[in-house]
């Protein structure tokens, strides 16, 4: 009892000149050199934050990537379209047939009404749509395929180019000819050496021959016509699907700057002809590219937001164990702290030291977090690049902060209950204790 009476004035002193030099090199010295003591707790603790900022920049890097990678396949269809959608909707939303909605009211013969310069002098072409799918055959080959019955001004709408052959012929629109056209793709698959021309194949059963060749395209907007097959659109309304409706209509505007003015006439004039009253909900939906543009990134920004918000969840958990080993580490050094006390360290002083050992964790965290989420990201990206996409590299800078900001936010928020704990030690009861 004696020898640990004596010696407790050489250890006060001891611990006196210690903190006179933390104080000197500064509290992140002293928070660095705590942290070392406890290097697999420090390691368990830093994972959370880094495993949650990296959730947070891949969602955002790959999420602006995807929403590049969406608008630009909507702008390679061409600024200058409209398109009419069976189906009422709001203006910022989209129509019904989205929703897997059949509405039977938009016809042929509002197409062939579309097509009459009187009622849409801005339009230059038009095209009608149906879509289905069916088995296709040559004499070698089987596949099930994605078929569109369409116009022949399809190809000038959608500014699409042969690489043999030709396309539809107006007449052939309405004769129920027995004629097709191939993608790039679906032409490689059943025609190897390049004669696909004059052939003869046979869709859900009936036969077609081969009249051209689309050039390679690559995917656009919501569909590769490199694997489309195309037939004549009464041709696919009567024989193959056996409806009288269209599934939706494209028309190329003569200028931009009478995108509005034509869909104003479009819908004026089907209104008309579906005998809609003043005051009475349209039954059919006329877009524009960059109203389809603003609509999917409004959808786009909030699946992003959303899978942030997700992504997010995992910072908290990783803030939970801040507090936790903040914690620990408080009961841990009880001793330091009563010392620190007895030397003349304030409340605010052990407090301020906590937080920023705290913060100094977080920010330890939220940087390899950046480290990793960029490095996965730009794996990821690279992975997608070889499936086949025009996928682009992003990483937002805002992204960067976010990790940052909320990584410093985090230290603070989740460090504040221990940084109090440990400034309410006695200094009496510490020393007592020990």
């Amino acid at each position: 009892m004696k020898s640990r009476e004596a010696s407790a004035p050489m250890e006060l002193f001891y611990w006196g000149e210690l903190i006179y030099k933390m104080k000197i090199t500064g509290p992140l010295r002293i928070a660095y050199n705590s942290l070392l003591t406890a290097k697999l707790r420090f390691f368990l603790t830093v994972l959370g934050i880094i495993i949650g900022v990296a959730a947070v920049i891949m969602v955002m890097g790959i999420g602006a990537s995807a929403q590049g990678l969406v608008l630009s396949q909507v702008k390679k269809v061409g600024s200058d379209l409209i398109a009419v959608l069976p189906g009422a909707s709001e203006e910022s939303g989209p129509p019904a047939s989205a929703f897997g909605i059949v509405t039977t009211t938009f016809t042929y013969s509002d197409l062939e009404k579309m097509r009459e310069r009187r009622y849409a002098p801005h339009l230059e072409v038009v095209s009608g749509y149906v879509s289905g799918s069916a088995t296709l055959e040559s004499k070698r080959e089987s596949y099930e395929v994605s078929y569109q019955g369409v116009s022949p001004d399809m190809i000038a709408v959608e500014s699409l180019d042969l690489e043999v052959g030709r396309f539809f012929l107006a007449e052939e629109e309405t004769d129920l000819s027995r004629v097709i056209v191939l993608g790039a793709t679906r032409a490689k698959e059943f025609f190897p050496n390049g004669d696909a021309v004059g052939q003869t194949m046979k869709l859900n059963d009936l036969p077609f021959q081969v009249v051209g060749v689309l050039s390679e395209r690559g995917s656009t907007a919501f569909s590769n016509p490199d694997t489309l097959v195309y037939v004549p659109l009464m041709t696919a309304q009567k024989l193959l699907l056996g409806i009288n409706y269209l599934n939706f209509a494209r028309a190329k505007v003569d200028d931009v700057a009478n995108i509005e003015r034509s869909r104003a006439d479009v819908t004026a004039l089907l209104r008309q002809e579906h005998d809609l009253e003043d005051g009475e909900e349209d039954d059919f939906s006329v877009r524009s590219t960059a109203a389809a543009l603003g609509i999917l990134t409004s959808i786009t920004n909030i699946l992003k937001y959303f899978l942030i918000a997700i992504a997010s969840l995992s910072l908290l958990v990783g803030g939970v164990g801040i507090m936790n080993s903040m914690l620990i580490s408080v009961s841990q050094r009880v001793r330091e702290i009563g010392l620190r006390k007895a030397v003349g360290a304030r409340p605010h002083h052990i407090i301020t030291q906590f937080l920023i050992e705290s913060v100094f964790i977080t920010l330890c965290g939220g940087i390899l977090g950046i480290i990793f989420g960029v490095g996965l990201t730009y794996v990821a990206s690279i992975i997608i690049v070889k499936l086949g996409y025009e996928w682009e590299f992003m990483v937002p800078l805002v992204s960067l902060a976010l990790g940052l900001g909320v990584s410093f936010v985090i230290g603070l928020v989740f460090g504040v209950y221990p940084a109090l704990k440990a400034s309410r030690v006695s200094a009496m009861e510490a020393l007592r204790n020990e």
